[in-house]
């Protein structure tokens, strides 16, 4: 990872639980209690998902604690933040989410270059045997991994 970005937060459970199609960068639209929370790592992204509406993209369910030093004046810590893409990225998303089991998920929520930006991914949900398979198949590889290793071992063991 360049050393300009850093990372606030990340949706491990996202690529579990999805089949990742595309990946997509936005910017995310904030307010100044939030972008200082942030920096401070206050953010939630668990169950956080994205929707094209009316010509735009918003971010849902991604929780930003509220920042301590500020006033009155503090953010409401689950609201919908609009999305910063282009419109043919927008026009692609409205397309590409309209299809029969795709959703935006977001993976991750960072700084690059001072600005906040937001990982989507375009993505296809996991059934149970899938994610089984998965796990069996990364077990095998593991297993056949490890048999290589000794095998190698055994040789040179001989040949010296």
């Amino acid at each position: 990872m360049p050393e300009n970005i850093k990372i606030v937060v990340q949706n491990r459970k996202a690529r579990r639980d999805y089949s990742l199609v595309d990946t997509y960068e936005a910017g995310v639209e904030l307010k100044g209690t939030e972008v200082k929370s942030l920096r401070l790592g206050n953010a939630d992204m668990a169950d956080s998902y994205a929707r094209v509406e009316d010509n735009e993209v918003f971010l849902h369910n991604l929780h930003i604690g509220e920042y301590t030093e500020a006033n009155r004046f503090n953010h409401d810590p689950v609201r919908k933040r609009r999305l910063l893409l282009h419109r043919y990225e927008i026009d692609r998303l409205r397309v590409r989410t309209e299809e029969k089991g795709l959703t935006l998920v977001a993976l991750k929520l960072y700084f690059k270059r001072g600005r906040a930006k937001v990982e989507l991914a375009l993505a296809r949900g996991k059934r149970e045997y899938d994610r089984r398979r998965e796990i069996a198949k990364r077990d095998a590889q593991r297993e056949m991994r490890r048999e290589l290793k000794i095998r190698e071992t055994r040789s040179r063991n001989q040949n010296l």
